[in-house]
C-alpha cells in the first residue's frame, strides 16, 4: 500500500508517517518510479507506535524496543519494562515539581485576596 492508503487506514498523517520513516519505526520499500510502497504489516506497526507515544513515550525510546514488540508479548522483550519505570519516575517527579507550584499560587492568591480585603476595609484585618 501506499503512503496515501497508509494514512487513510490508520488515520495518522503522511507527514507523520515519514517522520517514522525517518525514525526507523516503519521501514517502506522504494519502487522504481520512487513511490513508497508499505507492507500490510505496517498498519500494524503504526497503530502501536501510536499506542506508545499516547504513553508518553519518545519515538526515540519506541524505536528500541518496537522490533521485539511487535514480534513477541511486552512481557518477553526487556527493553520495554525499564523505559516505562523510567517513564513514569519522570512523570512523578514532573507531577511533584506541578504539586509545589500549585502550592506556591494557592498560597499567592491567598495572600493577595487577603490583601484585598484588608484594603476595603479600611486597613483593618477581618
Amino acid at each position: 500500500m501506499r503512503i496515501g492508503e497508509l494514512s487513510s487506514t490508520t488515520g495518522v498523517s503522511i507527514r507523520s508517517l515519514r517522520y517514522y520513516e525517518e525514525q526507523g519505526l516503519i521501514q517502506p520499500v522504494r519502487m522504481a518510479n520512487g513511490y513508497r510502497e508499505y507492507s500490510p504489516f505496517a498498519a500494524e506497526q503504526v497503530r502501536t507506535v501510536q499506542f506508545y507515544l499516547s504513553l508518553g513515550l519518545t519515538t526515540e525510546q519506541i524505536a528500541g524496543f518496537l522490533q521485539c514488540v511487535m514480534k513477541n508479548k511486552e512481557a518477553f522483550c526487556a527493553e520495554v519494562l525499564p523505559v516505562y519505570e523510567k517513564k513514569l519516575a519522570e512523570m512523578n517527579e514532573q507531577i511533584e515539581l506541578l504539586t509545589r507550584i500549585r502550592s506556591n499560587l494557592v498560597e499567592r492568591i491567598e495572600a493577595i485576596r487577603e490583601e484585598q480585603q484588608t484594603i476595603l476595609n479600611g486597613g483593618n484585618p477581618t
